[in-house]
């Protein structure tokens, strides 16, 4: 590696750890204040990555002689308002008899869906007891896999590979129950 490349790459690695160690002392302030704009804690946290992809973007125009959270947070509101805009397309949308349509087909889908959460209820039973409280605990509870991956003693890699072989063993599960009977 050339003495140039070495030097561009320490002040990458550089500047991404100064943007974490920012980022990640502000990030609490900036869900606050998104939190206080949108009223799902869900939509809020899904704002606030991509308000830190957008601050990455643009941290070569931070000034570092200004506060970093009050700069965060003028990026967390134009994330937000773009999310505020496309939320009211979409009630425009319903406002022209989208939902309607929408619960209609819900209605009619209903005997369906139901049929097909007794199913995977029962494939859920089936599961040995160790695979059913990982799948309770990040489908049902949210914990994130480096949680789980800890309690277990796996790595976050080995963690999401047994929930994709759980997914897959109750994909199967479902398959079967649903196939028709063979007279």
């Amino acid at each position: 590696m050339s003495e140039d490349s070495k030097s561009r790459f320490d002040d990458s690695t550089a500047a991404q750890q100064r943007f974490l160690s920012l980022f990640l002392h502000s990030e609490r302030e900036i869900f606050r204040y998104v939190a206080s704009m949108v009223p799902n804690m869900t939509d809020a946290e899904d704002i606030v990555q991509q308000t830190a992809m957008a601050l990455w973007k643009k941290f070569d125009a931070y000034d570092p002689a200004q506060p970093f959270t009050p700069w965060a947070c003028r990026f967390a509101l134009n994330t937000a308002r773009k999310w505020i805009e496309r939320r009211q397309r979409w009630r425009v949308l319903l406002n022209q008899g989208l939902a309607e349509e929408l619960s209609q087909q819900r209605q009619e889908l209903q005997p369906e869906f139901e049929r097909r959460l007794k199913h995977l209820e029962a494939c859920l039973d089936k599961l040995p007891p160790g695979q059913r409280s990982l799948v309770q605990a990040y489908y049902y509870e949210r914990t994130d896999i480096e949680s789980l991956a800890g309690r277990s003693g796996r790595t976050s890699a080995a963690t999401y590979k047994m929930l994709q072989r759980i997914r897959h063993s109750l994909q199967l599960c479902m398959e079967n129950q649903t196939k028709p009977e063979v007279a």
